[in-house]
């Protein structure tokens, strides 16, 4: 009787334990996941053991047998339908197989089916992430930005030189120029190799361009534009810069502040621009004259430069109350402003 009882007992502890094992090998697949509730090695026919090239070719084996195209009734014991199901199955089973990263993926799923929602996570982030590298796309945005950058810079520049050919003091000056170097010495020439008028003119208004161009310094927002000014240059010179940003604030607090020397001009002009509020472009932009009245005025002094401001600002005031078309709009803002307008029907 106990040893009847003793082998009932073994029975249910088997029984229990096999049915474990097949809950654990079922929840271990996901609907939705992969292959769903059917192991893709299975699909395939392959075990996890498996090599790439077994992989790929019990895939192709397959895909011959299944593929739509290649269907024929009653060769495959399958329906068109069931055919093409199949089909879809095999290609995301060996989607899944053959990258070592979704595989590895999938194992860990089989050996973890108690991770169920980071199954989901895993699959869905490896699904829909972009398949192409982000940092060719951050490059391929940084060179369209580069390119239209100089493109714009380019045509700025190319309109203020269109614009200073137009101006006769420049015009003269480049005329004259252009004599002084014999460049416009007109030779007669006769035969074949005369040229029209039209022709020679053309080539005096491209022989006054250059000398504007290279004899003009055109600056701040109109000024020739440079390579190393555009983003993808400053991405790429960014830490070159910072080292000598780094280095020249270092050498200024060692020079000025520990061994109190001097300012020279270019330290004074600096706090000038500084003190001013202006950008570099700005700043050199300003005529020479401008600029000497500031070095007269020791406007590298916080206090004077405030100072001097203030003075400004109140010119300023003072030339828009007294000017006549400042006068008129104040007139017009208080009796017939935006406040005061009505439709003409009314």
């Amino acid at each position: 009787m106990a040893a009847s009882t003793a082998l009932t007992r073994n029975a249910w502890v088997c029984a229990v334990l096999l049915l474990v094992f097949l809950v654990t090998s079922v929840s271990a697949l996901i609907e939705g996941l992969y292959c769903g509730t059917q192991s893709c090695y299975d699909v395939l026919g392959v075990s996890r053991d498996s090599g790439k090239a077994e992989i790929g070719r019990a895939y192709r084996q397959l895909a011959r047998r299944f593929h739509p195209d290649k269907y024929q009734p009653g060769v495959a014991d399958e329906s068109r339908e069931s055919a093409q199901e199949k089909f879809l199955l095999i290609a995301t089973a060996y989607e899944t197989l053959k990258d070592e990263e979704s595989r590895k993926d999938y194992d860990y799923m089989l050996d973890h089916p108690e991770e169920y929602y980071s199954h989901y996570y895993t699959y869905y982030r490896r699904r829909l992430a972009p398949k192409v590298d982000v940092r060719i796309v951050i490059l391929v945005t940084v060179c369209a930005i580069s390119l239209f950058q100089y493109y714009s810079w380019w045509s700025s520049y190319t309109e203020a030189i269109n614009y200073l050919m137009t101006v006769p003091k420049y015009r003269i000056q480049a005329t004259e120029l252009a004599k002084q170097q014999g460049l416009l010495n007109r030779n007669k020439e006769k035969g074949k190799n005369r040229r029209s008028k039209e022709e020679i003119r053309e080539e005096e208004e491209q022989i006054i361009r250059d000398i504007i161009k290279n004899k003009i310094d055109i600056k701040g927002g109109y000024q020739k534009p440079n390579v190393s000014d555009i983003l993808l240059c400053k991405i790429i010179l960014f830490p070159y810069h910072l080292c000598v940003y780094v280095a020249w604030h270092c050498s200024w607090f060692y020079r000025f502040f520990l061994r109190g020397e001097e300012y020279g001009e270019q330290e004074k002009l600096y706090l000038i621009r500084r003190y001013m509020k202006m950008s570099q472009a700005q700043f050199d932009s300003l005529d020479s004259h401008q600029i000497e009245e500031f070095l007269q005025k020791e406007l590298w002094i916080k206090d004077k430069c405030e100072v001097y401001r203030e003075e400004q600002e109140e010119e300023m005031k003072l030339k828009m109350a007294t000017d006549p078309r400042w006068k008129r709009y104040r007139r017009w803002m208080k009796s017939e402003g935006p406040g005061r307008l009505t439709f003409a029907d009314d």
